[in-house]
C-alpha cells in the first residue's frame, strides 16, 4: 500500500512538472461575447527580474485545433525564456477570431479587447510598446486581421501559412483536400452567413488593407512552397510591393503542417525581436 501511494504521489509530482513546462498561467475566461468559455495558455520568461516589463506575444491557432495547438509544436517555454518574451495563447474555437455579422455569440474581437487584453495586463507587467501578433492558417488570417484594424496596439505581426482569402469555392477546396469532406465551408458559413447574401471576400487581407488606406506598417508573411495555401501569401507579397508596404515575405519547402510550423515560428520571433521598440 505505501509503494501503491508513494507511486501515486510521484506521478502527480510528474504531472505538474509538465504542466509547469508547458505553462506556467492558465486562464478560463466565461466571456459575454462567446457561447463557451475560452482558455488560454500563458508562458513567462524565467529568471528574469521582478520590476521588468515583458513583450508580449499572441500566438493563434488554426481551424479545428485548439489553445494547445502551438505547445504541441514547439516548446513555448524554451521560446519565452530564449527570445524573452510572454507568449499568450487563447483558444479561438472556428471564430476566425472576429465577430460574426451572423451569430450574436460568436463575437471574438469584443471578447479579445474587452475580456482577454485587459486580463493579460493584469496578470503580466506588459511592454505597452511591444505587443505583437501571430498564427497559423486561420490564426495567420486573424493576427493579420487583428494588426490591420488594432494597429495602435501592436508593434508588428505575423503569419505563417495563412488563410488570407476568405472565399467559400476556395474553403469548400481546402475542406475536401484536408478533411475529405465539407466540414470547413460549413463551419465557415456559421461565421460569415450564407455567402448568397454575405460578402465574404470582403474579409480577404488584401481587400481589408485596402479599406485602410493609410496602412503602412511592417508585417512578416511565410509559407511553405507545398502548401495549397502558398498562393495566397505571394498575392499578398506582391499587393504590398506594389503598394510600398513593407513586408518581409519568406518562403522555403514546407507543406500545411507541424512540421512547417515548428521552423517558421522562430523566424517570427527572431523578426519581433529584431523590431523590439526601446522607447
Amino acid at each position: 500500500m505505501k509503494v501503491e501511494i508513494e507511486k501515486s504521489i510521484a506521478i502527480i509530482v510528474l504531472i505538474f512538472a509538465a504542466l509547469n513546462i508547458y505553462a506556467q498561467d492558465t486562464l478560463v475566461i466565461r466571456s459575454k461575447y462567446l457561447k463557451q468559455p475560452d482558455t488560454v495558455l500563458v508562458y513567462k520568461p524565467r529568471h528574469s527580474t521582478s520590476d521588468r516589463k515583458f513583450p508580449v506575444v499572441y500566438l493563434l491557432h488554426g481551424y479545428s485545433e485548439h489553445y494547445m495547438q502551438w505547445s504541441s509544436i514547439i516548446n513555448l517555454q524554451q521560446l519565452a525564456d530564449q527570445y524573452g518574451f510572454a507568449i499568450v495563447t487563447p483558444e479561438g474555437f472556428a471564430t476566425f477570431y472576429l465577430n460574426s455579422p451572423v451569430d450574436p455569440s460568436s463575437q471574438y474581437e469584443d471578447f479579445f479587447y474587452e475580456e482577454l487584453v485587459p486580463k493579460i495586463h493584469q496578470l503580466i507587467p506588459v511592454d505597452d510598446k511591444n505587443i505583437f501578433i501571430s498564427g497559423l492558417s486561420m490564426g495567420g488570417f486573424g493576427a493579420l486581421y487583428h494588426f490591420i484594424r488594432h494597429t495602435d496596439y501592436y508593434n508588428t505581426a505575423a503569419a505563417t501559412s495563412g488563410a488570407l482569402h476568405i472565399d467559400p469555392d476556395e474553403f469548400l477546396e481546402y475542406s475536401f483536400a484536408f478533411w475529405k469532406n465539407d466540414r470547413l465551408r460549413r463551419d465557415a458559413e456559421k461565421v460569415f452567413g450564407d455567402p448568397k447574401i454575405y460578402d465574404w471576400s470582403s474579409y480577404k487581407i488584401i481587400k481589408l488593407i485596402k479599406e485602410y488606406p493609410d496602412f503602412n506598417r511592417a508585417f512578416l508573411i511565410d509559407c511553405g512552397i507545398e502548401d495549397p495555401l502558398y498562393p495566397l501569401t505571394e498575392d499578398l507579397k506582391k499587393y504590398c510591393e506594389v503598394m510600398n508596404i513593407p513586408v518581409t515575405f519568406m518562403q522555403a519547402p514546407g507543406r500545411h503542417d507541424g512540421n512547417y510550423w515548428h521552423s517558421s515560428i522562430e523566424y517570427h520571433f527572431v523578426y519581433f525581436k529584431q523590431h523590439l521598440r526601446k522607447e
